[in-house]
C-alpha cells in the first residue's frame, strides 16, 4: 500500500520519522521567509503515503493544516508542485481535471494527458474523489465544458464499462464512419487486444494507426486519440513526449511539466527517463535544469533522479 509503483524516483524513506518530518516543516516556516531547501528535503524523499503520515503529524503538533500553511508560505510554479506532492494520486488527478475545466476556457490538454493515460482502476478512484471533492460528477463537468466528438470520447474514457456500443448507434447517423470505429475500437480498454488491432490495422491498410489518426482527424480530437494509442503501446514513451514538447522551444509549458512529474514521480519516473534519453538523446534532468530555475527547478530535479 505504501507505495504506488515499483519504478518511481521517490521511494519509501528508510526510518521514516513523521513526527520528526512535520516539526522540520514547522521550523522551516518560522519567522521571516521560508527556508524551502527544507521543504524540498523533505517532501521529495517521503512517499504520498508517507506524506500523509507527514500531514497528520503536522496537525496533531500544530493544530493546522500542512498544505494551507505552505499555500500562504509558498507561490508560483514551486508552490503547486509542493502542493500537488500533499496530495494522493487520485486526489491530485480530480483536482488538475477541475483546474482545467474551472473559469472560461478549458485546458484540453491535461483532460487528455490524465483520462487518456490512467487505468480503469485509477479513473474509477478519480471518480469517486472527484464526487466528494466537488459534489458533482466527473462526466457532467467534462459534458458542460466540451462538445461534439472530442467529448464523446472522453466521457467514454470517463465510463469505465468495457462495451459501449450505445455509443456506436448513437455515432453511426451523425458522425463519419471512421472516426465511430476508432471510437469503439480504442474505447475497449484491452490493451492485448487493441495492439493486436493495431497489427491488423497496419497490415491491411499499410499504414500506422496513429499516421492515419493523423491524416484523418485534428485538433484535440487528434490529440485525444493518439494518446489513447500511444498510452496503450508505451506509456512512459507517452509521458516522455509530452515532457520533451512541452519544455522544447520557446518556453515552458509548466503545468504540463509539474502534472506529469508530480503524477508519475513514485510510478514509472525511471522508465520515462530511459525513454527520454532514447528518443532525443538528452537526458530528462538536463532538459529540467535548463528549462526551470529557482527552487521550482531545485524541487524537480530531485523528483527527476540524478542524472
Amino acid at each position: 500500500f505504501d507505495q504506488i509503483g515499483n519504478r518511481g524516483t521517490v521511494t519509501e524513506a528508510a526510518g521514516f520519522d513523521p513526527e520528526a518530518d512535520a516539526q522540520r516543516l514547522r521550523g522551516a516556516m518560522k519567522g521571516a521567509g521560508t527556508d524551502e531547501a527544507a521543504v524540498i528535503d523533505v517532501l521529495s524523499h517521503r512517499t504520498i503515503a508517507q506524506r500523509q503520515r507527514i500531514k497528520e503529524a503536522f496537525k496533531q503538533a500544530v493544530g493546522k493544516d500542512l498544505a494551507d500553511e505552505l499555500s500562504s508560505e509558498l507561490s508560483g510554479n514551486f508552490r503547486s508542485v509542493v502542493l500537488g506532492l500533499l496530495m494522493l494520486a487520485p486526489v491530485y488527478d480530480a483536482y488538475e481535471l477541475r483546474n482545467a475545466m474551472k473559469g472560461a476556457g478549458t485546458e484540453e490538454a491535461c483532460l487528455v494527458d490524465i483520462l487518456a493515460s490512467r487505468t480503469n482502476a485509477e479513473i474509477k478512484t478519480i471518480n469517486a474523489f472527484y464526487k466528494k471533492e466537488y459534489g458533482k460528477d466527473l462526466e457532467d463537468a467534462v459534458c458542460g465544458d466540451t462538445s461534439g466528438m472530442f467529448q464523446r470520447v472522453l466521457v467514454s474514457l470517463l465510463t469505465v464499462s468495457k462495451h459501449q456500443p450505445e455509443i456506436y448507434e448513437a455515432g453511426e447517423a451523425r458522425w463519419g464512419t471512421d472516426e465511430v470505429k476508432f471510437l469503439t475500437v480504442l474505447c475497449v480498454r484491452n490493451q492485448n487486444h487493441l495492439l493486436r488491432v493495431f497489427q491488423e490495422y497496419q497490415k491491411i491498410s499499410g499504414r500506422d494507426i496513429e499516421d492515419s489518426i493523423k491524416r484523418e482527424m485534428s485538433g484535440c480530437l487528434e490529440d485525444v486519440f493518439l494518446a489513447i494509442v500511444k498510452c496503450m503501446r508505451d506509456k512512459p514513451a507517452f509521458f516522455a513526449e509530452r515532457l520533451y514538447k512541452s519544455m522544447k522551444g520557446l518556453g515552458t509549458t509548466d503545468s504540463v511539466l509539474i502534472r506529469i512529474m508530480v503524477a508519475r514521480a513514485e510510478i514509472d519516473m525511471l522508465d520515462i527517463k530511459a525513454q527520454f534519453l532514447k528518443m532525443y538523446g538528452k537526458t530528462l534532468y538536463s532538459f529540467i535544469k535548463g528549462d526551470t530555475s529557482g527552487d521550482y527547478r531545485k524541487i524537480l530535479l530531485e523528483l527527476c533522479g540524478g542524472e
